[in-house]
C-alpha cells in the first residue's frame, strides 16, 4: 500500500488486550465464531478496563494530529451561519426556532403582532448542553404549547405544556413520549398523543415499545389518560397523528418498527369516535392521510405506485379512493400540502427538491415553483384557517451546499418566490463547484453522486472523503455541512453517493437495497470509489470513507469487502454484528430491512456481509477510527467494541501507519447534540481522515 505524507505521531502503538474466547455456536449449520462477545456487556470490569484503555490510546493520537486547532476555529466559524426553521402558524401567531451564531442550540420563538420574543431555550433550562428540545406543538389557538426534551442524548423525551403568553408551566412532565406526535383539538383543553404503557407491565426486553395513542386533558394526571388505540397490535408499532381544522377527523397512522408499511385508521369525533380501518400494513405500502380544508381525505401512497401517487376520498367513505395524481416516472412524489385552493406537490428528482402546483379537482399540473436553485427543501407551512393574513402564501425552508438553512416564501398571487429569513449568521464560505454524477455500478444499475469541490474537473488526484447512507428508505440531497465545505476548503474533494436503500428513486430504490439485496449497497458504494478514481479525482491512497448509524454498516462492510480500495474509514455509531443486533436495543425492529438470524436463510444473507464476521487475519486493513456514544438509544456500541478488537487482532498493517482507534463520548446518543460538541467530534474526525490522506489543513 503506497504511503500518502504523514506527520510525527507517536512511534509506537501497543494495542490494549483484548481476551479472544473459543466461542463457536451452530446456527442453522454455520459455524460463527464470537470472541469477543464479553465486550457486549459495558458494566463488565474487563469492557470498562478495556474502554479506558482504548480512551487512552484514541486521545493520544487523535490529539496529535496536525491541524486540529485550524480546523476547530474554521468550522466554529463555518457552524457560526446559525439556521433558521420554518414558521408554524396558529391564529395569526408564527412559531419557529432559530439558532444564533454563538448558540449551541436552536430556541424557540414566538411572533405576534410583529412582536419575536422567545419562547423556550433549551440552553437557559440547561446551561450544561446536555438538553436537547425534541419536538414541539402549538394549540389551534396559539395559546399553548407542549414541548418535548431529553437529556443527556438519551432520547426519552419528557412532554410539557406551557401557556404561550405567560410562560407559566400547564402540565408535565409527562415521561415515555419518545418523540411523540401531537393533534390538539379546537379550544387547548385537550391532546391526542403517544406514549408508551408503564413498563412495569411488560416483559423487560420490550420496555422500549407497547407505544399507544392517548387522550389527555391539559392539568389532570397523565395515569388518567384514555387509551384510543395500539391494544392489540404489534408491540413495535411506531404512530403519527393528524386531526382536521375544524377537529372532526381524526387520522392515525401506524407501522411495525421502521418497515415502511403503513396502516391508517380514520375517527369521526363528532360522530361514534370510533377508529375505522382506511389502509393496512399488510398491503405492503407507505401511505400518509389526512383531512384537507376542502373537506377530502388525501392519501398519499406507494400502492401500485413505488414513486407514490396521490388519491382522495370522502372521509366518511374513505376505503373508496380515486386517483387524483398518478405516480411519475421520474419523481418521487415527498409531500403534499394546501394552499389557498391549491395543491402543493413536494418531488424530489434524483435526490433534488421541485415544488408543483395542482388542481385540487382535478389533480391536473399548473405550473412549477420557482425555487431558489439546486438544493433541498425541508418542510412546508402555510396559514391556518383561524389566521386572516397571508392565505395565499407558502413557506419552506431551503439549503444547499453552500447556503445553510434558510426561509423563503413564495406568494400564489404574484408567483414570486423570495427570501424571507436568512441563516442569522454571516460567514464567508469557500468557493466550490457542486455537481451530479452519474456512474454504472457492479450490475449495470445507473446510480449517482453529489461530487462537492474546487474544481469543476479533476485537476489532480486529490484526498477524497466519500460517505454515503443507503437504507430504511433515507435519501440525502444537497444540504449545507461545515464539514463538507472545510474539507473542501483544504483542497480535498467531499462526494456523497445516493445508493441503492435509500429513498432517491423511490420505494423500488429502497428495496434493490435491503434484505437479500443488501450487497447492491456496497457494490454502489465500491462502484462510487472506482469511477473517481478512474476519472482522476483521487487514488486508493488519498480515498478516505465515513458513515453512521445504517451508514456505519456500510463503511465497515466496505472496509473487509475491498481494504484495497480505501486509505481510511471512520465508522460512526455503527451496526457491525449482524448476527446479534435484533438482539440489543431498538435492533429487533430492523429485521424487515436486514432480516433475521433466527431465519436460517436470512442468517445466510447476514453473514455475507456482516464486517465483524468477515475481518480476515493477516489482512492489511486500512487506518480506522471508530467513533461511539455511550447514550445511544438506537444503536449499542458494543458494535464498535467488538469490532475494534477484532481489526486490532487481525490487522497486519503497520498500526504507526494504519492505526485502529475507539473514541468515545458520554452523555450524548444517537442524534441531537450541541454545536460545540459536533465541532469536537468532527474535529478528531477530518483531522484523522486528513492525516491518513495527506490532506493538509
Amino acid at each position: 500500500m503506497t504511503e500518502a505524507p504523514r506527520a510525527a505521531l507517536p512511534a509506537t502503538i501497543t494495542y490494549p488486550a483484548a481476551e479472544r474466547l473459543d466461542l463457536v455456536e451452530d446456527l442453522h449449520g454455520h459455524a460463527v465464531a464470537d470472541p469477543y462477545r464479553w465486550l457486549e456487556d459495558a458494566a463488565d470490569p474487563r469492557t470498562a478496563a478495556w474502554s479506558a484503555e482504548q480512551d487512552g490510546l484514541a486521545r493520544s493520537w487523535l490529539d496529535a494530529m496536525p491541524g486540529r486547532t485550524a480546523l476547530g476555529d474554521r468550522l466554529g466559524e463555518l457552524m457560526r451561519t446559525g439556521a433558521v426553521g420554518t414558521p408554524v402558524w396558529r391564529a395569526g401567531r408564527a412559531f419557529y426556532t432559530r439558532r444564533g451564531p454563538e448558540q449551541d442550540h436552536p430556541v424557540l420563538y414566538v411572533r405576534v403582532d410583529g412582536v419575536e420574543r422567545v419562547l423556550l431555550n433549551v440552553s437557559a433550562l440547561d446551561p450544561t448542553g446536555r438538553t436537547t428540545l425534541d419536538r414541539w406543538s402549538p394549540s389551534r389557538e396559539g395559546t399553548r404549547l407542549a414541548y418535548q426534551v431529553s437529556v443527556g442524548g438519551d432520547e426519552h423525551s419528557l412532554l410539557h405544556v406551557v401557556d404561550v403568553d405567560s410562560g407559566e408551566l400547564l402540565d408535565g412532565p409527562i415521561d415515555r413520549c419518545r418523540y411523540s406526535p401531537v393533534a390538539w383539538l379546537p379550544g387547548g383543553e385537550e391532546f391526542f398523543y403517544v406514549r408508551r404503557i408503564d413498563p412495569a407491565l411488560v416483559p423487560e426486553d420490550e420496555r422500549q415499545f407497547h407505544r399507544r395513542v392517548w387522550r389527555h386533558r391539559v392539568g389532570t394526571p397523565a395515569s388518567g389518560d384514555v387509551n384510543v388505540h395500539g391494544d392489540g397490535l404489534d408491540h413495535t408499532y411506531y404512530y403519527g397523528l393528524s386531526l382536521s381544522e375544524d377537529g372532526r377527523w381524526l387520522l392515525v397512522n401506524g407501522a411495525p418498527g421502521t418497515v415502511r408499511r403503513d396502516s391508517v385508521w380514520i375517527a369521526d369525533l363528532h360522530g361514534s369516535g370510533e377508529l375505522k380501518q382506511v389502509v393496512s400494513a399488510d398491503d405492503g405500502a407507505q401511505c400518509s392521510a389526512w383531512v384537507a380544508p376542502d373537506g377530502r381525505l388525501y392519501l398519499r401512497t406507494s400502492l401500485d405506485a413505488p414513486r407514490f401517487r396521490l388519491c382522495v376520498a370522502d372521509p366518511a367513505t374513505p376505503t373508496e379512493w380515486t386517483e387524483l395524481v398518478p405516480e411519475q416516472a421520474d419523481s418521487v412524489l415527498d409531500g403534499v400540502t394546501w394552499l389557498d385552493g391549491s395543491l402543493v406537490l413536494l418531488r424530489t428528482r434524483h435526490a433534488v427538491s421541485e415544488l408543483h402546483l395542482h388542481s385540487p379537482g382535478t389533480g391536473e399540473h399548473l405550473r412549477e415553483v420557482p425555487l431558489p436553485g439546486t438544493g433541498s427543501l425541508h418542510g412546508l407551512s402555510t396559514v391556518d384557517a383561524l389566521t386572516v393574513a397571508d392565505r395565499d402564501v407558502l413557506w419552506f425552508g431551503w439549503s444547499d451546499f453552500t447556503t445553510p438553512l434558510s426561509v423563503y416564501r413564495f406568494s400564489l398571487s404574484e408567483g414570486r418566490t423570495e427570501l424571507e429569513a436568512a441563516a442569522p449568521g454571516t460567514v464567508a464560505l469557500p468557493q466550490v463547484s457542486t455537481q451530479q454524477v452519474s456512474y454504472t455500478s457492479s450490475d449495470g444499475t445507473v446510480v449517482r453522486m453529489f461530487v462537492v469541490s474546487g474544481e469543476q474537473h479533476p485537476d489532480l488526484p486529490r484526498p477524497t472523503l466519500l460517505t454515503g447512507y443507503g437504507g430504511f428508505a433515507v435519501g440525502r440531497g444537497p444540504g449545507y455541512s461545515a464539514t463538507t465545505l472545510a474539507w473542501v476548503e483544504a483542497g480535498g474533494v467531499w462526494v456523497h453517493a445516493s445508493l441503492r436503500g435509500g429513498d432517491e428513486e423511490g420505494e423500488e430504490w429502497h428495496r434493490a437495497g435491503m434484505r437479500e439485496r443488501k450487497q447492491n449497497v456496497f457494490d454502489d458504494f465500491h462502484a462510487a470509489a472506482e469511477r473517481l478514481i478512474r476519472d482522476g479525482w483521487t487514488t486508493p491512497q488519498q480515498l478516505s470513507v465515513m458513515g453512521g448509524s445504517n451508514g456505519g454498516l456500510l463503511v465497515g462492510a466496505a472496509l473487509t469487502q475491498r481494504p484495497e480500495l480505501y486509505a481510511a474509514v471512520v465508522c460512526s455509531a455503527p451496526l457491525l454484528d449482524m448476527v446479534r443486533y435484533e438482539n440489543f436495543l431498538l435492533g429487533r425492529l430492523w429485521a424487515e430491512e436486514y432480516g433475521s438470524a433466527a431465519v436460517p436463510e436470512e442468517l445466510g444473507w447476514l453473514l455475507a456481509y456482516s464486517p465483524y464476521h468477515q475481518v480476515g487475519v493477516g489482512v492489511e486493513y486500512p487506518s480506522v477510527l471508530f467513533t461511539v456514544f455511550e447514550s445511544d438509544s438506537r444503536v449499542d456500541p458494543n458494535h464498535a467494541r467488538k469490532m475494534c478488537a477484532a481489526l486490532q487482532h487481525a490487522t497486519s498493517s503497520d498500526p504507526t501507519k494504519h492505526p485502529v482507534l475507539l473514541r468515545r463520548e458520554t452523555e450524548v446518543g444517537h442524534a441531537g447534540r450541541s454545536v460545540s460538541r459536533s465541532v469536537g467530534l468532527a474535529v478528531d474526525q477530518l483531522t484523522f481522515l486528513a492525516w491518513a490522506t495527506g490532506l493538509e489543513l
